[in-house]
């Protein structure tokens, strides 16, 4: 079994991620094979919090230009939503 640390890889703060802290849900960059299951049991054993609901999104890497002209693209990655029971929180920062 994976450790809850290789699954959760980081927390992702954006601009609509603030805006979702005020409705209890968090933007996290997890592993790309992890299921909805592993997120929420992940979560719950790092942060000590009870999670209500888990929604993921697999975002595809972007096509980028190095400065000689020469393709590339950067890698595809999964980011969960995660929403807390109410009045719970997080300090991510």
């Amino acid at each position: 079994m994976r450790s809850p640390y290789d699954i959760i890889q980081t927390a992702r703060i954006t601009e609509k991620g603030t805006r979702l802290n005020e409705l209890g849900q968090y933007l996290f960059e997890v592993d790309r094979k992890a299921t909805k299951l592993e997120i929420k049991q992940a979560i719950q054993t790092i942060f000590k919090k009870e999670v209500v609901r888990v929604n993921t999104i697999q975002v595809k890497g972007k096509f980028k230009r190095a400065r000689t002209g020469h393709p590339g693209r950067q890698n595809h990655w999964k980011k969960a939503i995660v929403t807390l029971k109410p009045g719970e929180k997080l300090e991510l920062i």
